[in-house]
């Protein structure tokens, strides 16, 4: 999952606000003015006063030659490490991320935190930006956030979709209104998570709720930030989940509020590829899954043969982290 941090010095009252306003992670501040951040806003400071203090919790590396890698690599053990680079350039980067060293990379501007971003596709997963122009770190907020992750989604066709009775389901109720073409990733297994439409559309039984996605199963998984999966029946208020476009662009979404209630329930199962993923859903008319255009798809009305979006992963899951192992999910 991607942080932000915001390096603010010397101290500027509407660099401080822009970073709060858009969602940084901390925020860095010359010794004396933790207190003047937390009076705008509760968030994290790096300060001698502040959440995290230089030196004890975070350093700063100026990175000169190849040689100063394992010494980094050692840091990252302990410390949080800010990256200088005296020619900044992607080579010292892909070096440290290929031996695991999860590092911070300053950066100036919106070009600079996107090169630190897609670094051997993976990227650095952590960025501290300074810049001393407001709209500069609005527009490198705003664009960075909206970016996110990515998914790589596939056509799914569906093999059977009946009825199965009684269940909890779970109604997830975020702070964010969806589009259409957006809702949850989510599955009986962890592996193959189907993309579950959001309530964004209207219907003759009920008004929009572009904020809601009818999930599924208390049981069933669901894609959140860092590459892992939760119970649904796990989520409360506050928490971070993934909200997923047709096209595969993930946003993070904050969960408002969970709403379990006995429903009856349909079981579908479907073919990614030559593997068989299954999900259980509220039967009902009001519950949609995503066609590869983006169109919401009623699951009353799907049959055999349709071709629905979904998310498959190689090896398993435990605890919510991917492993590489193989686990059987029936």
């Amino acid at each position: 999952m991607r942080k932000i941090w915001v390096k603010v010095d010397p101290w500027d009252k509407k660099l401080v606000t822009t970073a709060l306003e858009g969602g940084a992670d901390a925020i860095m501040v010359p010794k004396g003015y933790s207190e003047k951040v937390k009076e705008l806003g509760r968030i994290t400071t790096i300060s001698e006063d502040g959440d995290l203090k230089p030196e004890q919790d975070v350093v700063f590396f100026t990175i000169k030659s190849g040689e100063d890698e394992e010494e980094i690599v050692k840091l990252c053990q302990s410390k949080k490490v800010i990256l200088n680079c005296t020619d900044w350039t992607i080579i010292p980067l892909e070096n440290l991320i290929a031996k695991g060293a999860e590092v911070i990379a300053q950066v100036q501007n919106l070009k600079e935190a996107q090169t630190a971003f897609g670094i051997l596709e993976k990227g650095v997963s952590h960025i501290l930006i300074h810049t001393k122009s407001p709209i500069e770190l609005k527009t490198a907020l705003s664009r960075l956030f909206e970016e996110g992750e990515t998914t790589a989604l596939q056509h799914a066709e569906v093999v059977e979709i009946v009825p199965i009775g009684m269940g909890d389901r779970v109604c997830v109720d975020t702070c964010t209104s969806m589009s259409i073409g957006e809702g949850m990733l989510v599955g009986n297994s962890s592996s193959a998570l189907f993309l579950v439409h959001s309530e964004s559309i209207s219907n003759p039984y009920v008004s929009p709720r572009p904020f809601r996605v009818n999930a599924g199963a208390v049981h069933a998984y669901t894609r959140v930030p860092g590459g892992k999966t939760r119970y649904l029946s796990e989520l409360s208020a506050g928490d971070q989940i993934l909200i997923t476009d047709y096209k595969g662009k993930t946003t993070i979404g904050i969960v408002g509020r969970l709403k379990i209630e006995k429903r009856p329930m349909m079981l579908l199962k479907a073919k990614i590829g030559e593997h068989v993923a299954t999900t259980i859903l509220q039967n009902a008319e009001t519950i949609r899954l995503t066609d590869p255009s983006g169109k919401p798809v009623s699951v009353v009305s799907l049959k055999p043969g349709d071709k629905i979006l979904a998310a498959l992963e190689q090896g398993g899951r435990h605890f919510g982290h991917k492993i590489d192992e193989t686990i059987t999910e029936k």
